[in-house]
């Protein structure tokens, strides 16, 4: 189960202790927006519901998912688990409900919502097969359409009056993890999903306009955002696994769509505006598989050829291309609570980027979302919170502050100039001795004040310095220079 070695992290008893006021207030020059990333939704957790569902509308899931969970649904449920090979438990109807309450209290209208990928279930193919033996390959991608717009709709139905932008992540698919076709049904189900929750009706039209072909499209950021464009892709296609729905390997989808993030962000360049990029997968070093199970390195440094997210450098070369023209880049697939800088070539510029960690419990972690403070007339988020539920389930669970990045870390915002003030302090305290390494340390595995996760030894400090350069270094060459320096 990833990044269960780090349940070993602490948090704090003064930080767990934190707490802020129910709802955010802005000062006059910030507003509100919320963060979320893998949800990963699962409508198979009572599977006598199955049925239902499959022939239900999407509006009235909602009623069906209300239903109890007997014994005999219980064990359906451990029996589906075996079957499909499940090391977790994913977000189902309980959890949902109980993280949208939670964020409705805490900022009852924010400015937008972004969400960074990963709507969809871990298994969600094998638990359909399993429970839909009969479902054909179209039956199969309308229903995994319609859990996004589930998703999609109990968010709208909570934040009425507050846009909300979809990025699609590797669960996200028609016919399987990290596999996709080119205007795909199934992109296209989302493309209208997605349209409607966006509000303005000239976003609207750019999602249909250009969101089925790969799942990427362009939104302006409302008002008081000005001339700022946020740019959304469905990187799947960038990864190293992705395979059409026929199972074929192909590099023309990932060409295609760095195309369009380039085109894209050389056109906000001409028109003075500035940009947002919301993705799912991370451009850069997965810091986890170097250091486990996927990395071999070589006799003189065994962190000498890490393990990269995607497949290529490309979607990383566009953002180092344009640190004049970007912002903000948000990310997600670790689950995680994690920092990036996506630095210039020539060094001269930089951009920050946020992994969103996950509403899903699956790896050990407690679920969380985020509240960003951002200043529209410079584009740049402030500050956020971190919110942690106090257990994995959704039943009886209370959700609080887990930190503020303000208070913990004492920078000034998430600017480019402040990350890279405190990135370099990391790189430089190689030991984590400092507190704002340990503050990383432990809340990089979102715990919500479990005693169990809270307790034991900080693992990740034997690690500390490949986290820290993963952070700065997102190319293999220069990651391997700041992991193995003696080299």
């Amino acid at each position: 189960m990833r990044h269960l070695v780090f349940c070993l992290l602490a948090l704090s008893a003064a930080t767990l202790s934190a707490q802020t006021p129910a709802a955010h207030k802005s000062s006059a020059d910030t507003e509100n927006i919320l963060m979320l990333s893998d949800i990963h939704f699962d409508p198979f957790h009572d599977p006598t519901l199955v049925p239902q569902l499959v022939k239900a509308k999407v509006k009235d899931w909602p009623a069906i998912l209300a239903t109890p969970m007997t014994p005999a649904a219980q064990q359906a449920f451990d029996s589906l688990q075996k079957t499909c090979n499940a090391k977790g438990v994913d977000t189902y109807q309980t959890l949902l409900t109980s993280a949208l309450a939670a964020q409705h209290t805490q900022l009852p209208k924010p400015l937008f919502i972004t969400v960074s990928g990963d709507l969809m279930a871990h298994q969600f193919d094998c638990r359909y097969k399993a429970l839909v033996p009969s479902g054909t390959a179209a039956d199969y991608s309308a229903f995994a359409a319609n859990t996004v717009a589930y998703v999609a709709q109990q968010l709208h139905d909570t934040f009425p009056k507050s846009p909300i932008y979809f990025s699609l992540g590797n669960n996200d698919s028609g016919c399987k993890d990290y596999r996709e076709t080119e205007d795909s049904d199934y992109l296209k189900a989302d493309g209208k999903s997605f349209s409607e929750v966006v509000l303005d009706k000239s976003n609207k039209d750019e999602v249909l306009k250009d969101f089925s072909a790969l799942g990427d499209y362009r939104v302006d950021l409302p008002k008081p955002f000005h001339n700022t464009r946020l740019l959304v892709m469905q990187d799947i296609f960038e990864s190293k696994k992705y395979e059409t729905c026929d199972g074929k390997d192909s590099a023309k989808e990932g060409t295609e769509q760095i195309d369009w993030l380039t085109k894209e962000l050389d056109d906000a360049r001409s028109k003075h505006e500035r940009v947002w990029v919301m993705a799912h997968i991370p451009p850069g070093i997965d810091a986890y598989s170097t250091f486990t199970k996927d990395n071999k390195g070589d006799a003189s440094c065994r962190y000498s050829k890490p393990t990269e997210f995607l497949n290529s450098s490309l979607f990383a070369d566009a953002l180092h291309d344009h640190t004049d023209v970007i912002s903000l880049v948000l990310l997600g697939h670790t689950h995680m609570d994690e920092m990036r800088l996506y630095t210039a070539k020539s060094g001269s510029g930089a951009i920050p980027g946020k992994l969103v960690p996950s509403i899903s419990p699956v790896d050990g972690n407690n679920p969380s979302f985020t509240v960003g403070t951002v200043d529209p007339d410079k584009a740049l988020l402030v500050d956020y919170s971190v919110y942690a539920a106090s257990n994995q389930t959704g039943v009886n669970t209370t959700w609080s502050l887990e930190y503020t990045y303000s208070t913990t870390y004492n920078e000034p915002d998430y600017s480019a100039a402040s990350l890279s003030t405190l990135t370099n302090g990391f790189l430089a305290d190689p030991q984590s001795k400092t507190a704002a390494s340990q503050a990383y340390e432990s809340h990089y595995f979102v715990t919500g004040g479990s005693a169990g996760l809270n307790l034991k030894a900080a693992a990740m400090s034997i690690v500390w310095p490949i986290y820290a350069c993963s952070l700065v270094h997102d190319h293999a060459k220069s990651f391997a220079a700041c992991a193995c320096p003696a080299n």
